[in-house]
């Protein structure tokens, strides 16, 4: 499994996806250790196992042990955090917000690599989950930790294209399953 897998799986229509996929492996704005935690975390956070397998084959060898164990935290605890605090957010109703949370987030402060990476990390699954609160905190969090405008949105590129991965391989794999049962 490699990304080269993953771009040969991808239809022609998709062919714009994986021009990106193939771009975004080098883009330039961040650094190698940043662009394989950012294709990390977004592949966990998608929650396909191909392009999680894939991403992970391709992007794991370039992270030490505990950068990679960041990287799949950030994809975990904003699986929770997404749900929560979107909620937060659209309920329209503030006495949630002045509850405590009394949800466990220690990743967020014992994650042990670069706090800039870390929230650049948090900040591309936020974008792919929709949390508007989280994608704002996160944002300002890497931007006063030195992350420029052009890294951020490289992040969230990286996020979305592997998003649109995941998205046509969901489709592809469901209309194969489907066809098969047809034929059979």
């Amino acid at each position: 499994m490699s990304l080269q897998s993953l771009k040969d799986r991808l239809p022609e229509h998709a062919k714009d996806i994986k021009l990106n996929l193939g771009s975004l492996a080098t883009e330039p704005a961040l650094s190698e250790k940043q662009r394989a935690g950012t294709f990390i975390a977004s592949a966990l956070g998608v929650r396909n196992p191909e392009v999680a397998a894939a991403i992970l084959a391709e992007f794991a060898p370039k992270l030490d042990v505990k950068e990679l164990a960041a990287a799949k935290a950030a994809a975990t605890v904003m699986a929770m955090n997404n749900v929560y605090y979107r909620f937060l957010h659209l309920v329209g109703n503030e006495e949630y917000g002045k509850l405590p949370a009394k949800l466990r987030m220690n990743a967020i402060a014992s994650h042990g690599i670069a706090r800039a990476d870390f929230e650049l990390w948090c900040l591309a699954v936020s974008a792919i989950n929709g949390c508007g609160i989280c994608i704002e905190s996160h944002e300002k969090a890497v931007r006063k930790d030195g992350i420029t405008a052009e890294q951020v949105q490289a992040a969230v590129r990286i996020a979305a294209v592997v998003n649109a991965v995941a998205a046509v391989l969901d489709v592809e794999t469901a209309v194969a399953v489907e066809l098969a049962a047809l034929a059979a």
